[in-house]
């Protein structure tokens, strides 16, 4: 058996790639719930239910979906031109860092500056602390030829140790009674709830506005065709008179402080303050989700919203038939394969000899 490159991509086949991954998902998805001993039609009903069931529901999951769509976002650029992201959980965490030490400072000079404008210094130096720490691995990448991937994943654990050391030391709260927590940011920092008793937060609205200003980037500008070009062929983009190491060294500060914005955005949104475990997985679920999305900026924003529901949905669920709430990572890890195998499938055909 062997692969063989398809002459033409079929439309229909193109259409119903998406609709039989999801098919096998589900099936599989089904096998598991059986295997817990639950009924799947019950089963799946109360994910969806849990997830957008309800204005509390679709809140928590837009809430869950803010992060996701910013990391999204972060491996979706980073992966078009071929730099292999998996640092974006450490990107996140590193910006959220940078974003209390601006923005947690209470009382001394730090507040002489008016709200609005020591909300951006602190968004910025929450991008810049992201973009700065991609920035390595991708110089490592592009003079000495070393695999970004190792780097950057071995970088995740670099940083939460040093948020680790951070919150136990010059950042922790003194009225956290011991608890391994930042000071807390100025309430005037904080981002305004969109929906009212709700932790939906304009964050959402800054998410989007980010996936649409990629999109556009990539789309519309000369260094989005040099993204594509590099990603497509980067010796062929070279030839063409492409500046490959320095299109790619731009595509790692903006990947990096994607990331780093996403912490920040988390922090000011919903936390408050910086914790160990702010982050589920965030940077990790990104990666999932622009391979979902076909690396496809818009496709991120609605890849972050089902994923969320998914998760959102799990922990209801779990609690009425007794699934466990892991069911929602075996979902999204087979939706992932499956629509991998799906456009493979779309683009060669399977030749038996």
């Amino acid at each position: 058996m062997r692969l063989e490159k398809r002459t033409h991509n079929s439309t229909s086949a193109m259409l119903m790639a998406p609709l039989g991954a999801l098919l096998f998902t589900l099936l599989i998805s089904a096998l598991l719930v059986l295997w817990a001993g639950a009924p799947v039609g019950q089963t799946y009903a109360l994910l969806l239910q849990g997830g957008f069931g309800s204005v509390f529901a679709l809140s928590e999951t837009l809430t869950r979906a803010i992060p996701l769509m910013l990391t999204g976002l972060a491996a979706a650029v980073a992966f078009k031109a071929r730099l292999f992201n998996i640092g974006a959980e450490g990107q996140l965490y590193v910006g959220a860092l940078a974003a209390v030490a601006i923005g947690g400072l209470h009382g001394g000079s730090g507040f002489d500056l008016p709200p609005v404008l020591l909300f951006v210094l602190m968004m910025l130096a929450a991008a810049l602390a992201g973009a700065l720490l991609l920035l390595g691995p991708a110089l490592m990448k592009a003079r000495l030829g070393v695999d970004e991937v190792v780097t950057t994943l071995l970088l995740n654990f670099i940083v939460l140790l040093l948020v680790s050391l951070m919150l136990d030391g010059p950042m922790k709260d003194p009225s956290a009674m011991g608890w391994p927590q930042s000071v807390a940011l100025h309430g005037e920092l904080e981002l305004a709830k969109l929906i009212p008793q709700t932790r939906v937060h304009s964050g959402l609205l800054w998410a989007i506005a980010l996936a649409l200003g990629l999109w556009a980037l990539m789309k519309y500008s000369v260094l989005g065709f040099d993204i594509r070009a590099v990603g497509a062929n980067a010796r062929a983009a070279a030839f063409a008179g492409v500046s490959v190491n320095r299109t790619v060294l731009l595509v790692a500060l903006l990947s990096g402080g994607l990331a780093g914005l996403a912490g920040a955005i988390e922090v000011a949104g919903r936390t408050g303050y910086l914790t160990l475990d702010m982050s589920p997985g965030y940077g990790y679920s990104g990666i999932v989700i622009a391979m979902l999305a076909g690396l496809h900026p818009l496709g991120v924003v609605l890849g972050s919203v089902l994923v969320a529901g998914v998760q959102v949905g799990a922990d209801s669920m779990s609690r009425v038939v007794g699934v466990p709430t892991y069911i929602a990572d075996v979902i999204v890890a087979t939706a992932l394969i499956s629509v991998l195998v799906a456009t493979l499938l779309t683009q060669y055909r399977i030749k038996v000899k």
